[in-house]
């Protein structure tokens, strides 16, 4: 079986004391490529140095998360943005979108940096990885609005309902991420999950962040996709063997991998 983590910060300093073990017990189970999303400048070139010590494995995005758009910097900071994909290889366009829980301050800034780097996406032919928290109407509208056939994409950490759900897989390119939140007694998705194709849905972990069960409460790694494709599968009534293939194909079809 391969897996595919497609949104996992293992460059964040929760792994500096074993970030190379973290990395090769995920191979050794499995997890043959690991996507990396940016923060922002700062960690651009963190996230770099990783993927080229392990460039069979680890595939950088470029992006600004919406809880680092400032109004003092976010004009250079989508310089930075722009400026690298001109010269790196970059396998997305994120951690991009709007988050309404930690930054609702800064909002109107958020909605332009976002619209700025899905205009960049476009222009370079990458798909974007969007960030929702509590701010999911807020961005789909936007992407509805620029959406055409250059688009494509995953809402990361998909958590919505059904009615969510649709209107995601109505933009005809994009996908649900799904993460550890499906395992959680309360999660909510679990209930819905098995109502959309699964040709729609790509695995990851946010790692460090939303581990599974039974791992819930400590750092997550990217070994633990095993236990979300296990819990989809139980969901689906499928074999782990199917969840792996598909939502791997899912996977290296959406980032060209």
């Amino acid at each position: 079986m391969e897996f595919i983590d497609t949104h996992t910060h293992l460059f964040a300093s929760q792994f500096d004391s074993d970030r190379n073990d973290v990395i090769n017990h995920a191979i050794n189970a499995g997890v043959k490529k690991m996507l990396l999303p940016n923060i922002d400048s700062t960690t651009t070139e963190k996230m770099l140095s990783l993927s080229k010590k392990f460039p069979n494995n680890c595939f950088p995005m470029i992006g600004i998360h919406p809880c680092s758009v400032k109004k003092e910097n976010f004009k250079d900071e989508m310089k930075h943005v722009e400026e690298k994909i001109k010269n790196e290889k970059f396998v997305a366009v994120g951690e991009i979108g709007i988050d309404l829980y930690w930054e609702s301050s800064t909002v109107e800034y958020q909605k332009i940096v976002f619209e700025n780097q899905i205009k960049l996406a476009k222009k370079y032919n990458l798909p974007i990885v969007i960030h929702t928290r509590n701010s999911f109407n807020e961005a789909i509208k936007i992407v509805e609005k620029l959406n055409d056939e250059n688009l494509s994409g995953v809402f990361h950490c998909f958590s919505g309902g059904l009615d969510e759900a649709k209107r995601i897989i109505d933009l005809n390119n994009f996908y649900l991420g799904i993460g550890g939140v499906v395992t959680f007694k309360n999660g909510g998705i679990d209930k819905i999950i098995d109502q959309i194709n699964l040709d729609k849905i790509i695995l990851e972990t946010d790692s460090p962040y939303l581990a599974p069960k039974p791992f819930r409460g400590k750092r997550n790694e990217s070994k633990f996709i095993l236990n979300i494709a296990e819990r989809i599968g139980e969901i689906y009534n499928f074999p782990i063997e199917k969840i792996a293939e598909k939502t791997t194909a899912n996977a290296k079809q959406l980032f060209r991998l």
